[in-house]
């Protein structure tokens, strides 16, 4: 009996404990720093990757490419075999230098994720002067992982990214990225030229007069995580 008793408390005292640490996870600023402890453990990867690039007025092919990251936000997408166009301002703000900026958590809510309930938090930097001017992002609380996010930028407006995680759950990297961005302002690089889908270059806006958007989508086939990738890299 007394047995039955001590284990009883034991649950008991580990349910408080559990539900302590939850409901101190609800609170903005307790949940952005456990994301923020997260990601401190990734210093750079090094990955394979399929690329895909949908923009409504250019034929661009699929192509495999390697992906280098050092963090807080160096990035380089190398493709052997042609270019891949990726907006400046998509790539150039990761979740990890998003989360360490300065900057306000304000609660926004809850919402539904491919069936997930997550977390909306508005991030407000405090950083008047900042490129960034307001971040969103929709937090899985229970798994600490960022499911989507949108930022708003002073040259780009708002884009979003979207992230789906599986095989390399255990770093918290995603298996796949969806990026989805405005193409009013997109330019090709200097020296670039693609097929346009039918010959003339089509509008960057719909009839409503709305800029169209841009999707990429990045399918990591593997990541090679923590081997000190120098900063030469991404000169």
């Amino acid at each position: 009996m007394k047995q039955i008793f001590l284990k009883t408390r034991y649950w008991i005292f580990f349910i408080f404990l559990f539900t302590t640490a939850f409901l101190k996870a609800q609170d903005p600023a307790t949940l952005m720093k456990l994301i923020q402890v997260k990601l401190e453990k990734i210093n750079d990867y090094q990955a394979d990757a399929n690329f895909k690039t949908e923009i409504s007025f250019l034929k661009v092919p699929d192509s495999r490419v390697k992906i280098y990251y050092k963090k807080p936000n160096k990035i380089k997408i190398k493709n052997e075999t042609g270019i891949s166009l990726v907006p400046k301002e998509t790539m150039s703000i990761s979740l990890y230098s998003l989360v360490n900026s300065p900057y306000q958590a304000l609660d926004a809510g809850k919402d539904l994720i491919e069936g997930t309930s997550v977390r909306v938090i508005k991030l407000l930097p405090t950083d008047e002067n900042g490129p960034l001017v307001l971040a969103t992002l929709y937090i899985d609380p229970l798994r600490l992982l960022i499911l989507k996010a949108k930022t708003t930028t002073r040259e780009s407006g708002t884009n979003e990214v979207s992230l789906n995680y599986g095989k390399f759950l255990e770093w918290g990297l995603p298996d796949k990225i969806v990026f989805s961005f405005n193409t009013e302002d997109f330019k090709l690089p200097k020296g670039v030229t693609f097929d346009y889908d039918d010959g003339t270059v089509k509008k960057k806006t719909d009839e409503t007069g709305k800029s169209q958007r841009g999707k990429i989508e990045i399918t990591y086939l593997n990541y090679s995580v923590n081997r000190g990738l120098p900063d030469s890299l991404f000169k």
